[in-house]
């Protein structure tokens, strides 16, 4: 019987012990730090000494959907044709959600696992993510946002919520990550799988800066939850979809570039199309506001793209304009689903649409958010000793399940 699988030309050998890995979302390594520092993460600072503790980039744009499908693929978005939450098909003259297993264009190592006879578990916080995660597996596979639906025949478990102890939580709630991490241990306890993905929301990071009282309480959470999993002997690797950072001004007001306002007055209206990929169902937390943006010129005139392009890079908190080939090609995306033109803010910048198409009105704090550059870099974290690791090797995000199966000393 072969003891190894290859998903997406990449090889990985079955595991040999339950082994979880871990997506939190929003995980900017300073929470993690800040934690540790306040002495609310002692498993983690432990793993400094009887683990590894590495860093790698997560694929731009520093979105959910386009990472966990990276992570669970092994692969960039140009392999598995996810490269944001939100596209514009450009066929359909719609704009539309990715979070349709449709669009996915690669098989899951997930779903291959299973297919080789290993017992496989997927627990998403958010709904969005289930189909596209749970892509023709055969094993568990449900949300915690919809755990009160969960039934044998769809999800491979039942009776979950009495199995965890713990009430639905809002999906706007640090709760909702609480129920991913309580379901996992019971899954790990009971049915014992083989591998075992667990994917977290990003609300108390889009709410609280690292160090604050939310933010270590939240991570003092996940740490205790995390050295169940280790007394349970499971092998952990941990990582991030992307990371978080403040938006906003030196005096916390939001830090706005309305593109499509800005092109608009420019241009002229409906000769330019701002679409942002950071948009999906659950935008109270961040207004539908990100560092990353897709420009659609309808008429697809070179010169007038140029101009275009010419004319963002020099507003200020734009970091870069890049042209379709030149962000397809940098980061790994497929050409055909995104705009002719890629933007970029700045740290401090989130990038909007037009003004009157964000409602701020959930946004009680100071904005927090993610999609450029400046959100790339998330931890790589392992509760075991990795050998045999080259030293000039660009990890990401998505080497995570290759560094757990491949790489364990």
């Amino acid at each position: 019987m072969s003891k190894s699988i290859t998903v997406n030309s990449r090889a990985y050998r079955l595991p040999t012990a339950p082994t979880i890995v871990v997506c939190i979302d929003g995980c900017e390594q300073e929470y993690i730090n800040q934690a540790i520092l306040a002495g609310e993460a002692k498993f983690l600072a432990g793993l400094l000494s009887s683990g590894t503790v590495l860093a790698g980039d997560c694929v731009v744009p520093s979105f959910t959907n386009p990472n966990n499908l990276s992570i669970v693929t092994g692969a960039p978005p140009s392999v598995h044709g996810i490269c944001g939450n939100f596209f514009f098909d450009e066929e359909t003259q719609a704009e539309v959600l990715m979070n349709d297993a449709k669009y996915l264009r690669a098989p899951t190592i997930l779903a291959e696992m299973a297919r080789a006879g290993r017992r496989v578990a997927v627990v998403t916080a958010k709904d969005k993510l289930r189909s596209l995660l749970g892509h023709q597996l055969n094993g568990i596979c449900f949300s915690a946002e919809k755990a009160d639906q969960v039934n044998l025949g769809e999800h491979g478990i039942e009776n979950i919520v009495a199995r965890v102890g713990m009430p639905v939580p809002s999906v706007y709630s640090a709760e909702l990550s609480e129920f991913v991490f309580a379901a996992g241990l019971s899954i790990l306890r009971e049915e014992r799988p083989d591998l075992m993905y667990l994917s977290t929301t990003d609300y108390v990071q889009h709410k609280h800066a690292p160090g604050t009282p939310e933010a270590n309480g939240f991570y003092a959470m996940m740490d205790d939850y995390l050295a169940r999993y280790h007394a349970e002997g499971a092998v952990l690797a941990i990582t991030a979809d992307h990371g978080m950072n403040a938006k906003t001004d030196a005096v916390g007001r939001p830090n706005i570039v309305f593109l499509q306002d800005r092109l608009d007055e420019r241009y002229g209206a409906h000769t330019t199309r701002v679409l942002l990929p950071i948009t999906d169902p659950y935008v109270v937390h961040h207004g539908a506001l990100g560092s990353y943006a897709t420009v659609y010129l309808p008429d697809h005139d070179e010169q007038k793209q140029r101009d275009v392009a010419a004319f963002i890079a020099a507003i200020r908190g734009v970091e870069a304009v890049l042209t379709r080939a030149q962000a397809s090609e940098r980061f790994e995306l497929p050409p055909e689903r995104i705009g002719e033109l890629v933007v970029l803010g700045e740290r401090l910048t989130a990038l909007g649409s037009a003004a009157d198409k964000h409602d701020l009105s959930g946004l009680t704090v100071p904005l927090r958010s993610h999609g450029g550059l400046s959100e790339q870099k998330v931890p790589l974290i392992f509760n075991r000793k990795l050998a045999g690791i080259d030293d000039a090797r660009r990890l990401r995000n998505f080497d995570v399940i290759d560094l757990a199966l491949n790489h364990l000393a």
